[in-house]
């Protein structure tokens, strides 16, 4: 089975006595550390991409630049103050930055890496797959709240717990209907400010709070519910329908990516993405509990 394996590691082997390097032999551990390696520096870059972390990384880059000068000069009393607290700003870095750690280590078990494989599940149930009845409904809505410019806010779960999320709004759970979404996000009614959460065919909870994106490439010109919708697909992995207020524009928000000014066509296909994308992880999961 492994076969190839052992001819490639030969021939790796091969190459490298050919270049006359001292005592250098690869072995499947060597080929397996490279592997995770390579992984752990993809996974640490797009969590810097996705989390808007490079100022951060900056930071970071020029205070370990500093401490290289300080060493290299052998600066005495600055080295010894640093070793004296660097245990202490080591538990500084933890506390002040634990909502972007705890999100990492969110991301490790509940993203690519454990809901991509079929030899792991979850205890917690994942969404169920809403129908293409929820699906019209919510592209009608969409539609029909543009051409009146009503604003709107829509947060579609997927295989990420949005509960955290429905606490800070009020309790709805009933079935998906244009006009109950329509209803919601008239002007002057209880529930039109903040965010409807959607979960399988049901509204689960309206006037929700959002957390706002701080990514400094969004456009100026867009509002505080713009700012919401990619705020959350920046911290779940959601999709998000925005209707724009000003405007009547439509648009998506999806892994911190905004779309905007989608055609009907486009807001369908990426709810068709959605749809079954939530079913494949769904099935995945069931076939695990099964199999247990």
């Amino acid at each position: 089975m492994f076969s190839w394996v052992n001819a490639f590691i030969t021939r790796v082997n091969t190459y490298l006595t050919r270049m006359n390097l001292p005592n250098v032999t690869v072995t499947l551990i060597d080929i397996l550390e490279i592997l995770i390696l390579a992984w752990l520096v993809y996974r640490l870059l797009n969590w810097i991409q996705s989390s808007h972390a490079w100022t951060l990384l900056r930071g970071i880059m020029v205070i370990a630049a500093a401490l290289a000068v300080i060493y290299l000069l052998q600066m005495d009393t600055l080295i010894y103050i640093i070793n004296q607290g660097l245990s202490i700003a080591i538990i500084t870095l933890v506390i002040v930055f634990q909502p972007e750690l705890r999100k990492v280590l969110e991301s490790l078990g509940e993203r690519e890496l454990l809901n991509h494989s079929f030899l792991f599940g979850s205890s917690r149930n994942y969404t169920s797959r809403f129908s293409d009845r929820t699906l019209d409904e919510l592209v009608r809505a969409s539609l029909e709240m543009s051409a009146e410019r009503t604003g709107a806010l829509i947060v579609i779960e997927q295989n990420e717990n949005l509960r955290e999320y429905e606490r800070t709004g009020i309790e709805i759970d009933a079935l998906v209907t244009s006009q109950l979404l329509i209803n919601i996000f008239e002007h002057n009614t209880p529930l039109h400010d903040g965010a409807v959460i959607i979960r399988g065919d049901r509204v689960t909870a309206a006037t929700c709070y959002l957390p706002l994106s701080d990514n400094k490439s969004l456009s100026k010109a867009l509002g505080t519910r713009h700012r919401a919708g990619v705020g959350v697909s920046e911290a779940t992995d959601s999709l998000t329908i925005i209707v724009s207020e000003e405007t009547g524009g439509v648009s998506i928000a999806y892994r911190g990516t905004l779309m905007r000014s989608v055609t009907e066509k486009t807001l369908r296909d990426r709810l068709i993405e959605a749809q079954n994308k939530t079913a494949a992880v769904r099935k995945r999961s069931r076939w695990f509990r099964r199999a247990r």
